[in-house]
C-alpha cells in the first residue's frame, strides 16, 4: 500500500510543482488604476463623452467615477440637470461606453459633497442641538413662546423637548405642556428652576461645489427617513430611464459641518443608551468637564456613531445591494467609530493629502507643497476596516494637493503610491480628471484641489508606464489574504469621554491630537518592522481564537492583539478579551489595564463586573517589567516598552524594515506569501535579510518593468534569507514559496562598475511635440534645462524634447550595460538603435539597455517630457483668461487666489550628467 501510494507521489509531484504560479497575476479592470472623473456643470455630449473615455482606457485607465460639480462660465446652455432624463441618457451612454472599451463605471450618489440637494426638505436637512434657557423663581407664572434665539431657525427649528430642572434636584419634564403654537404656561413650585427648551435646529449647509440640479441642503446623515427619501430620487431616475447602475457608488469624506443632532435624538439615545438624556441636560450642557459630563457626552458621540452607521452607512450599502451595485466609501470626518464605518460598506476608502518627503536621493522637491497629513497611521482605518471585515479591496483618493497645480511629476507621485501601497491599499482612484471637451482651449477644464491626470496635461504623455506600475502591484496587492502581525484596538471610548467639546468628528487633519498615544503605538510598531491592523470593540466580540492565532470576521489570522494605554472598556469586550487567552490567543496590555467603564448608565453594576472580570488577572500589575501570565492556553502580556513586548508576544520582527529602512507589506497566497517592498528612504540597500516566513525559493517581480526572476535564497539558522537590491526610492515585489523550489529564470543581480562611459556631450535636440513650437536643431556640447536655450518658446512650451547621440561599444560580454540619465525633467521615453527601451518616470532614472546595444556604434534616444507649469505662467503674464469656473475659480495650494505669472522658470529636459555603467552580474 506505502509503494502504490509512493508511485502516486512521484506521479503527481511535477503537476504539482508546475502548478506553483511564477508569473505576474492575470489582469483584470479592478487591478487598473481608477481616476474621479469631474463633470463641471454636467455639460457632457457623447461624442467628448467618448473621445475622453477612449483616451483614459488606451492610457491604461480602467474606472471613472462620475463625480458632477460646478460649471464653466457662461456655458449655461450645455448644462445638464442632475438626474434628468437628458443626464440619465449621459451616463447610459457612459456605462455603454466603458463597457466598449474594456472599463467600467462608478458614480458618486450626489453631486459635489456631502450628500444632498434639491429635493431635501428642510425635515430631512442636516440637523444640529438648539437650546433656550429660562431661570424661573418658585411661584412665578412662566408664559412664553418657545422660539429659537437665532432668527434664522424661526419657522425651520422643531422643540424636542423642554426640561425644568429645581435647585433640589427635582426635574419636570414640561414638553406636553406646550402648546401648538408653542406657547408653555407653567406655575413654578417653590425653589430656583432652570427650564431648558431643546431645538432641533438646522445647520443650513448646502452642498458643497453642487452641479447643477444637485443644488440643496445636506441631508440628515442620522436619520433614517432622510436617507430613504434622499435615495427614492436615485430609484425614480434609474427606473423611469431604464438605466443600468454602476458598478460602484461612492461617497466623499464626511464634510457635514455642525449637525450634531436628528429629529428623534432622545428617543433613540434612551433604546441605546437606556437612560433619557433629557433628564440630566445641566449637566450634558455643561463646559465644565466633570465625569458626569464626560459620561454623559461619551454616551451622546457613541449614539451619534451608532446612527451614522445604523441609518446612513447600512441603509446606503443595503440600498446598492438592492441594485447590484456595491459601495465606495470614506468614512473619515465621521463622528463615528472609523472602523465600523468603513467596514460596513464593500470598499473603503481612504485619502492620501498632500505630499510626503522620504529624503530620498535624486527627486526634485518643489517649493510649493503641502505636507501629507495622510501617513501610515492614518491611510491604515481604511485597510484595516477591509481587512478584519474580509472585504477584498481597499480604495484611495489619490494625489489631492501634492503640489501647486501644473507642477507635480511623475515622479514626485511615486512615493506617495508606495505609502498607500504598504498601508494596505490595493485600488488606487486618482484625483482627478476633469472631463474637458476636446475643442476646450488649453488648459481645458480643471478641478482646484488635484493632480491633473489627463490628456491636457504633459505628464498624460508618459502616464501609461505609471498606470502600468500601479496595475502590476494592484495585481499582487489583491492577490491571496491580509497577514499582518498583530490586531491593536482602538480605543474609542477613551477618545470620546476625555476628548473637550460635544461634537467629535475623526478628520484626516486633527488625528494626532484626537489619539495621540495610539498613533504613537502605531507608529513605533511599525518602526520595529511589525505590521499592524486596528480593530473596533465590535469586531473583538466577533473575532475567534484558532490554534492559537486570533481570526476575525472576516478570516483574517493574528498573532495577538495590543491594547494601547487604554482606561475605559465595555466590560463585555474585556471580558471577551480573556476568553480568548484562556482559548490560546495572546493579548497584550501596554502601560496599563482598563480601570473604567465608558458611559453613565447602571455604573455601580458595570464597575463592579468590571472589576470581577480584572480579578482574573490577580497580581499582573507591574508594567515597568515585561510579565506574562498563562490562561490556559493562552496568555496575557504586559509591558511598557512597546520593543521588548513585541519580542515576548514571539514573533520575529521583518529585518528588512529593522535593519535596511524599508517599507513593506505582507501578503499570503496559496503558494507561499508575498511582499510589497520600497525604498522609502534616503539610502541604497544591496544584502542578505532574513524572512520571518519560511521560504524554500522567492521570486522577484519588478512593477516598474514587469521582469521576474528567481531570488537568491539561503538558509541560516533555520531561517530563510533573500538577497535583494534596491536603490532610493525603488520597490519590487517579492513572492516566496514555502514548500516548492521554482524552476524559472535567475533575477540578475548587478554588482560593481567596472567601466564608465561618458555621456554629457555631443547631444542633437529637436522638438516634434511642442506648444509653442520650437524649429531647428540644437547642438548641444553639454546638457541641462532647455530653457536656457537662446530661444524664448523654450522658456514658456510644454512638450518634448528629443535628444539624440551616440555612443561606442568595443566589446560585448556576458556584464550589464546601465543607462543612468542623471536629473530628468520630467520623465523619459529611451529608446536604443531604434528599439524602444522602456519609459523613465521615477527616481533613479536609470534602465538596463545591455540587450539592445550592439559591438561599435549606438544611437541613443532620449525623448523627455516637461510640466506644463511654464506654459501656465505665461499665460497669466499675459492675462489670459483660462480662470473660467463658476466656483473657488481657482485656488491655490493655499485656498487663496492667486495667479502663477511670478514662477521662475522651470527646468525642462535632459539635465544630467548622463552615463553608461557597466555592472558585472552575478
Amino acid at each position: 500500500m506505502k509503494k502504490i501510494q509512493l508511485i502516486i507521489l512521484l506521479a503527481i509531484l511535477p503537476v504539482l510543482l508546475f502548478a506553483q504560479s511564477t508569473t505576474w497575476p492575470e489582469i483584470n479592470t479592478e487591478m487598473l488604476p481608477g481616476t474621479r472623473w469631474w463633470w463641471l456643470g454636467n455639460a457632457v455630449d457623447k461624442g467628448n463623452l467618448t473621445y475622453n473615455l477612449e483616451e483614459y482606457a488606451h492610457a491604461g485607465i480602467g474606472t471613472v467615477e462620475i463625480t458632477p460639480i460646478y460649471g464653466v462660465q457662461h456655458n449655461e446652455s450645455n448644462e445638464i440637470q442632475f438626474l434628468s432624463p437628458k443626464w440619465m441618457e449621459m451616463l447610459q451612454h457612459t456605462v455603454a461606453e466603458t463597457k466598449r472599451v474594456g472599463m467600467q463605471t462608478d458614480m458618486n450618489t450626489g453631486t459635489g459633497w456631502p450628500f444632498g440637494g434639491p429635493e431635501v426638505t428642510i425635515e430631512d436637512a442636516a440637523s444640529k442641538l438648539l437650546t433656550n434657557e429660562y431661570k424661573v423663581k418658585g411661584g412665578d407664572l412662566f408664559s412664553n413662546v418657545l422660539i429659537p434665539e437665532d432668527k434664522k431657525q424661526q419657522g425651520k427649528a422643531k422643540l424636542s423637548k423642554v426640561m425644568a430642572f429645581g435647585s433640589k434636584s427635582q426635574c419636570l419634564d414640561l414638553t406636553y405642556n406646550v402648546k401648538t403654537d408653542g406657547k408653555l404656561t407653567w406655575k413654578a413650585p417653590g425653589g430656583e428652576w432652570t427650564i431648558i427648551a431643546v431645538f432641533c435646529g438646522k445647520t443650513l449647509q448646502k452642498v458643497k461645489r453642487a452641479a447643477p440640479g444637485g443644488e440643496g441642503y445636506v441631508m440628515d446623515h442620522f436619520s433614517k427617513r432622510a436617507v430613504k427619501n434622499y435615495l427614492n430620487r436615485f430609484d425614480k431616475a434609474f427606473a423611469s430611464t431604464k438605466t443600468p447602475y454602476p458598478h460602484n457608488f461612492f461617497n466623499d469624506s464626511y464634510e457635514v459641518y455642525g449637525a450634531d443632532w436628528t429629529e428623534d435624538f432622545f428617543e433613540q439615545f434612551f433604546i441605546r443608551r437606556g437612560y433619557k438624556l433629557e433628564e440630566y441636560l445641566p449637566e450634558f450642557l455643561s463646559t465644565e468637564r466633570t465625569d458626569i459630563t464626560a459620561r454623559l457626552v461619551s454616551d451622546y458621540r457613541e449614539t451619534l456613531s451608532d446612527l451614522i452607521l445604523e441609518n446612513f452607512t447600512n441603509q446606503w450599502t443595503d440600498w446598492a445591494h438592492l441594485h447590484g451595485s456595491k459601495t465606495r466609501n470614506q468614512a473619515h470626518g465621521s463622528p463615528g467609530n472609523l472602523i465600523d464605518l468603513y467596514a460596513t460598506v464593500d470598499v473603503p476608502e481612504c485619502e492620501s493629502f498632500g505630499i510626503s518627503d522620504f529624503g530620498i536621493k535624486g527627486l526634485r522637491k518643489d517649493s510649493l507643497t503641502i505636507k501629507n497629513f495622510s501617513d501610515i497611521s492614518m491611510l491604515k482605518y481604511a485597510s484595516s476596516a477591509a481587512h478584519i471585515s474580509g472585504k477584498p479591496y481597499t480604495s484611495s483618493e489619490t494625489f489631492t494637493w501634492l503640489t501647486e497645480h501644473f507642477r507635480t511629476s511623475l515622479s514626485q507621485c511615486k512615493p506617495d503610491l508606495d505609502l498607500l501601497f504598504v498601508s494596505g491599499v490595493n485600488h488606487c482612484y486618482f484625483q482627478g480628471t476633469p472631463y474637458s471637451p476636446k475643442e476646450a482651449a488649453w488648459p481645458g477644464w480643471q478641478f482646484y484641489a488635484s493632480v491633473n491626470i489627463s490628456p491636457n496635461n504633459t505628464i498624460w504623455y508618459d502616464a501609461p508606464a505609471m498606470f502600468s506600475y500601479i496595475t502590476r502591484c494592484q495585481s499582487f496587492l489583491q492577490l491571496g489574504k491580509p497577514d499582518n502581525d498583530f490586531l491593536i484596538y482602538l480605543p474609542v471610548y477613551d477618545a470620546w469621554n476625555d476628548l473637550d467639546g460635544r461634537l467629535l468628528q475623526f478628520d484626516i487633519h486633527k488625528m494626532e491630537k484626537r489619539m495621540p498615544q495610539f498613533i504613537h503605538t502605531v507608529q513605533t510598531i511599525y518602526q520595529k518592522g511589525y505590521d499592524v491592523d486596528y480593530i473596533s470593540d465590535r469586531f473583538i466580540l466577533s473575532t475567534k481564537c484558532i490554534n492559537g492565532k486570533l481570526v476575525t470576521q472576516g478570516g483574517s489570522s493574528y498573532e495577538a492583539l495590543i491594547l494601547p494605554a487604554v482606561k475605559k472598556m465595555p466590560v463585555a469586550v474585556l471580558n471577551h478579551l480573556l476568553n480568548l487567552a484562556e482559548q490560546g490567543a495572546k493579548i497584550v496590555f501596554m502601560d496599563n489595564f482598563p480601570n473604567d467603564v465608558p458611559g453613565y448608565s447602571h455604573l455601580p453594576g458595570r464597575r463592579k463586573q468590571l472589576k470581577a472580570v480584572l480579578s482574573k488577572l490577580d497580581l499582573m500589575t507591574d508594567f515597568n517589567n515585561i510579565t506574562l501570565k498563562k490562561l490556559k492556553k493562552g496568555e496575557i502580556i504586559t509591558g511598557k516598552d512597546i520593543e521588548s513586548t513585541m519580542l515576548a508576544i514571539g514573533r520575529d520582527p521583518e529585518e528588512m524594515k529593522t535593519k535596511f529602512g524599508l517599507h513593506a507589506l505582507r501578503r499570503s497566497n496559496d503558494d507561499g506569501y508575498h511582499y510589497f517592498i520600497s525604498a522609502l528612504q534616503n539610502k541604497d540597500v544591496d544584502d542578505w535579510m532574513i524572512l520571518t516566513v519560511p521560504a524554500k525559493s522567492a521570486i522577484i517581480f519588478n512593477p516598474l518593468t514587469g521582469e521576474s526572476g528567481k531570488a537568491k535564497t539561503r538558509i541560516e539558522n533555520g531561517k530563510t534569507q533573500v538577497y535583494l537590491q534596491l536603490k532610493s526610492g525603488e520597490s519590487l515585489i517579492l513572492k516566496t514559496y514555502t514548500q516548492a523550489d521554482v524552476n524559472c529564470p535567475a533575477w540578475e543581480y548587478l554588482k560593481d562598475i567596472t567601466q564608465i562611459i561618458d555621456l554629457n556631450k555631443n547631444w542633437n535636440l529637436h522638438f516634434e511635440q511642442s506648444e509653442p513650437a520650437i524649429k531647428g536643431n540644437f547642438e548641444l556640447n553639454s546638457l541641462g534645462s532647455w530653457t536656457d536655450l537662446n530661444v524664448a518658446e523654450a522658456k514658456i512650451n510644454r512638450g518634448t524634447g528629443i535628444y539624440n547621440t551616440s555612443f561606442t561599444i568595443d566589446d560585448l560580454n556576458s556584464n550589464e550595460w546601465v543607462l543612468d540619465l542623471g536629473d530628468v525633467r520630467e520623465s523619459a521615453r529611451v529608446i536604443v538603435n531604434g528599439q524602444v527601451v522602456t519609459t523613465l518616470w521615477s527616481v533613479p532614472f536609470e534602465c538596463k539597455i545591455g540587450k539592445f546595444i550592439k559591438k561599435g556604434v549606438n544611437n541613443l534616444q532620449v525623448e523627455v517630457t516637461n510640466l506644463p507649469a511654464n506654459a501656465i505662467a505665461d499665460l497669466d503674464r499675459k492675462k489670459v483668461q483660462w480662470r473660467i469656473f463658476k466656483e473657488i475659480n481657482f485656488v491655490d495650494i493655499n485656498y487663496k487666489t492667486s495667479t502663477y505669472g511670478n514662477w521662475q522658470t522651470m527646468p525642462s529636459g535632459l539635465v544630467g550628467p548622463v552615463k553608461l555603467k557597466l555592472q558585472q552580474k552575478f
